[in-house]
Parts: structure tokens; sequence; C-alpha cells
């Protein structure tokens, strides 16, 4: 079993008008279904004469509103204060229809105006909310102007108070409900919103974050392409001079420090390439064993025979274009497990649908619980030193422009596992690539 660190999961919608319109949709089915029941219990159970047509036909109209309502929200638009109003206005003018044919202000549903009030207060501006109490006052008025009474069966009609104050207790129960499940919901909308927003802010500071370093590493990358050239020349150099040539031992440690020299002269040109700087150098297109197979052997270069394995599990080969970043902060990875781990590093690479899922293992320490907790957040080091943690931030960062994610854990037997996740749709080529 793997303790693994949370997923990088996406952000959460910011659209605080399209949640709104979503609560606003669920309390008018809530209301459909609620008068439909007070209708049948009236007619049935306490025996009342309703006008069923004009009543029904309100509630087929909401009914009607809220599944355009829902196709609107399908479309990904935003929703404006305006159009929250709007729905709000049409529901004061539907239970204004409703109560004109129940009785008019002796209904004591009536006090269910004060919900729409308390949601145009809580959802809206301040100008729109007021809207919202003047439509209310007005509907009240109008209602004052001849509705249609309610004929009570005799049980009521000798007391129309007590089936009055039944009714008001009903509502009252009601409102409170609704009250609560809106006001905690939209408290939740208010979390959510809030979680978005810090995380936009987050996100905008790594990639502040991410161009600084950009900036610097491309500086570096100039500044380091004159000496790693002129070790190049020296090491030839010494490599033809006839006081070396006989020395084995030292022709050995000249070519392990050609191979070390190159391999900076590539990552150097690397990070050109990455800042845009390589003028007329088509993108490479390879396959996805490939393209792991050379991280694989760079990781290998240098080291013990068998400390480093690659666990290919692809199946079929996919063509793909090749990413320097990818591959550059995926080697990053190898780099650092096996720093921890010089004994044995382990790549697996498998596909999962549309997803290749890349691994890295090592037999180190393993992750620190604040490393568990901070994935993916810069200078959090298992390495104590100033300026570390860098590497699986920089991964993290990268995989999200390609769409993709990565997770971190700790395995059972020991050591540390790095997980990526991958859409082969990123990496394939496209039109235009060259």
């Amino acid at each position: 079993m793997l303790r693994a660190a949370a997923p990088h999961i996406p952000l959460p919608e910011a659209d605080a008008g399209r949640r709104n319109m979503r609560l606003l949709i669920q309390l008018r089915w809530l209301a459909v279904g609620g008068q439909l029941l007070t209708i049948a219990v009236a007619s049935l159970i306490l025996h009342i004469h309703l006008p069923l047509i004009p009543l029904l036909a309100a509630i087929g109209v909401l009914v009607i509103v809220n599944l355009a309502s829902r196709v609107l929200l399908r479309r990904d638009r935003i929703v404006t204060n305006v159009e929250l109003t709007a729905q709000l206005l049409f529901d004061v003018a539907v239970l204004g229809w409703q109560l004109h044919h129940s009785g008019g202000l002796s209904n004591p549903f009536a006090s269910l105006f004060l919900l729409q009030v308390v949601i145009g207060a809580i959802l809206l501006t301040p100008r729109n909310a007021w809207a919202i109490v003047a439509a209310t006052l007005v509907a009240i008025a109008v209602l004052r102007i001849a509705p249609t009474p309610l004929p009570l069966p005799p049980p009521y009609a000798d007391d129309p108070m007590r089936l009055y104050l039944l009714g008001s207790l009903i509502c009252f129960v009601l409102i409170a409900v609704l009250i609560v499940a809106f006001v905690t919901r939209i408290n939740r909308n208010i979390s959510e919103r809030d979680a978005a927003l810090a995380a936009a802010r987050q996100r905008a500071a790594e990639e502040d974050h991410i161009v600084r370093m950009g900036l610097l590493a491309s500086g570096a990358a100039h500044e380091l392409g004159t000496p790693l050239s002129t070790l190049s020349v020296l090491i030839g150099d010494w490599k033809s001079t006839p006081a070396l040539a006989a020395d084995r031992e030292m022709q050995a440690d000249l070519a392990d420090m050609d191979v070390a020299v190159q391999r900076c002269k590539a990552i150097v040109s690397g990070i050109l390439m990455s800042a845009g700087e390589a003028r007329g150098e088509a993108p490479a297109q390879t396959s996805l064993r490939a393209f792991l197979s050379e991280i694989v052997e760079i990781a290998q270069s240098g080291r013990l025979p068998g400390t480093v394995i690659f666990n290919d599990l692809l199946g079929p080969d996919v063509p793909i274009v090749s990413d320097p970043a990818l591959r550059q902060v995926i080697g990053n990875v190898m780099d650092n497990a096996a720093e921890v781990s010089p004994e044995w590093v382990q790549l697996t690479a498998r596909r999962d649908g549309d997803m290749a899922v890349i691994e890295v293992a090592d037999r180190g320490p393993g992750f620190s619980e604040e490393m568990l907790e901070h994935f993916g957040q810069p200078y959090r080091s298992t390495k104590g030193r100033p300026g570390g943690g860098l590497g699986l931030f920089l991964l993290v960062n990268v995989l999200r422009k390609l769409g993709g994610g990565a997770s971190v854990a700790n395995r059972d037997s020991g050591g540390a596992l790095v997980r990526v996740f991958l859409p082969l749709s990123a990496l394939a080529h496209q039109e235009g690539d060259g």
C-alpha cells in the first residue's frame, strides 16, 4: 500500500453566477414539488375547491423556465446579476399569480414573498435586491384587488382562522428550512469561490516564479556556453597529447570528463531551446519508448550497470514530438532518485487508455510528511539545502501546461515513488509542428 500525497485536482469553478443559478433551479424544483403536494393535500384531503387550471399552468411555466435555464447553463456562459434578478422577478410574478387564484393575502402562503426577498438580498447587488423588494410590494398591493376567494368546506368554514394558523405554521417551517438550506449552500459557494481565487493567485505566483527562473536559466546558459566549449577543446587537446596518450587510466578519466561536458552542453542547448532561442530547429519527432529510453540512457551514463532500470510496460509504441522541458524535468526526477538511492532506481512506463503513466521509484529514505502535504510547492526539499525543492515544482508545472498531473508516495518496501500522468494527445504530432 502506498501512502500518497493528495493528487493535483482541477481548480473549482470560479463563476459564482453559474453556481447561484443552479441553486435557484434546485429551489424552483423544490417549489414545484411543494406546490404539487400542497394542491394535492388541499384538494384530496381537506376537500378545498381550488382553481386547478391556473395553478397547474403556473407550475408548468416554472418547469419550462427551469428546463430552459439548464440548457443555458450547458453553454458555459457567464450568468450575470441581471439574469439572476430576472429569474427572481419571474418567481415573484408566478407566486403572485398563484396567490391571486387562491385567496390573495388571506392565503397563509403569502409569507413566501419573504423568501424571495431574502434570496435577493443574498445573491444580488443592493440595487437589484431593492428591486425585488419593490416587486414584492407591488405584488402584495395587486393582490388586494379582487382576488379569487377560496370557498372552504363545512369543517373549516365556521372557524377559518384555525385553517389559516395551520397554514401559517406550515409556511413558517417551509421558509425556515429553505432559508437554512439556501444560506448553507451559499456559504459553500463562497468557500469554493475563495478557494478558486486563492488557487488562481497561487498559480499566478508560481507562473511568475517560473518566468523569473526561466530568465535566470537562459542567462546562465548563455554564460556557460563559452567555458563549456573551452573545456571541450581542452579535453580534446589533452587526449591527443603524446604524454597522456599512453596513459589508459588518464584516457578513461578524460573520456568521462568529455561525456560530462557534452551532457552539460546538451542541457544548456535544451534550456536555450525551451526559451525559444534555438533558431531554425524543428521539433524532433520520435516515439514514446525512444523518448523514455533516451532519458534512462542519460541517467545510466556514469553509473554502475544494473543500478538504473527501465521497466517497459508500454505495449505498442506511440509516435510523439519530443518535448525538451518534459525530458529535462523527468531527468531531474531520475537524478534526484539516484542521488538518494545510488544502488537502484527504476523507471516504469505503461499506458492507461489515452494516458501515459510514468513512475520513478527508488530505495531512499522516502518523502517526509511535510513533502507529501506540500507536494509541488517550491523550496520544499528533502535535502535540506537552500534553494532546493525546485525539481518537483517544475515537474508539476510542466505537466500542468501539457494537461497532465503528478503525485508522490512512499513505497511499503522503502523509498519514494513519483508518478506522472500525461495525455498522449499532448505529445502527439500536430500539423504545423514541422
